[in-house]
């Protein structure tokens, strides 16, 4: 036994810890966590809806299309964020137009949007002159830089989309499993699959900040895949998607601090081990059963 690599390893992690904590005591460190719970929380909550209703590519598209929101801030002397929100939630209502008023399907309406989008933001990102860092921060992400009128959006969209999906869980259970049925039941199902896009483009456009458009879908779908595994009761599979977000954003923001990574990326890479490491768990139990 090498006793002096198990010093040195003790020694490490004493000193992580003790980093950690003094880390916990900024302002902007204590913004973050509670950003990444929040999100955490949004993420949980409309990523069991849109994993339910195969809406990860829709989610995917109004993400990276914001790019085009980012530039028009950065150009037009605004805060990109506050440029996302408008954006991304006119860009989800016409990509839901779209989808309906056509009869090309779903994928190929996206993916035309997305390209659409996508080379306009290219184009415009062109055209700034000078620092990009504002519009670099945005696009991939910094939770450590969000501040209190981040959290302000972010707990509002969260409590707007608890208020709506809770005080109508059985109307959206119905329309997640069977919206025919639940159309000829007497259900606004347009009127719930266009509020539903308005509170997930808000969510995508809070969300950009913390862990940036690459990577924002992964923040909706990965943790309720992962509860999906866990659980085929709706409601169990609802709130286990929900805990799992908050509990993986704390686990990715304690990993940043430690190991000094890039906070979003952390998260995200959080989640994806804990997806890879429940889909292993339940492969074993099933071949020792």
């Amino acid at each position: 036994m090498d006793w002096f690599n198990i010093y040195s390893f003790n020694w490490l992690a004493i000193t992580s810890s003790n980093d950690l904590v003094t880390l916990l005591q900024f302002p902007f460190m204590q913004r973050a966590i509670t950003g990444a719970v929040l999100m955490g929380l949004l993420g949980g909550l409309l990523g069991s809806f849109v994993t339910l209703r195969q809406l990860s590519f829709f989610s995917h598209a109004v993400g990276h299309a914001a790019l085009v929101g980012v530039a028009l801030g950065v150009l037009l002397q605004l805060n990109p964020t506050l440029m996302l929100l408008p954006f991304t939630l006119v860009f989800g209502l016409v990509v839901l137009y779209l989808i309906d008023q056509t009869d090309l399907a779903s994928d190929s309406v996206l993916s035309i949007v997305l390209s659409g989008a996508l080379a306009i933001g290219v184009l415009l990102t062109s055209l700034i002159q000078g620092y990009r860092g504002n519009l670099m921060g945005v696009l991939f992400g910094d939770i450590l830089a969000i501040n209190e009128m981040d959290l302000i959006l972010t707990l509002l969209v969260l409590v707007g989309s608890s208020i709506f999906l809770l005080s109508t869980l059985r109307q959206q259970i119905l329309l997640t499993l069977n919206p025919s049925v639940a159309q000829v039941q007497g259900i606004p199902v347009q009127l719930y699959r266009y509020a539903f896009v308005v509170l997930l483009s808000l969510a995508v456009a809070v969300a950009i900040k913390a862990v940036g458009v690459l990577l924002v879908n992964a923040f909706l779908v990965i943790p309720a895949s992962t509860a999906k595994l866990l659980s085929h009761h709706f409601t169990h599979f609802l709130i286990m998607s929900v805990i799992l977000g908050a509990v993986s954003s704390i686990a990715g923001m304690t990993v940043s601090g430690v190991f000094n990574f890039a906070s979003g990326p952390s998260i995200v890479l959080v989640q994806f081990l804990l997806f890879l490491s429940v889909f292993g768990w339940i492969k074993l139990t099933i071949k020792a059963a």
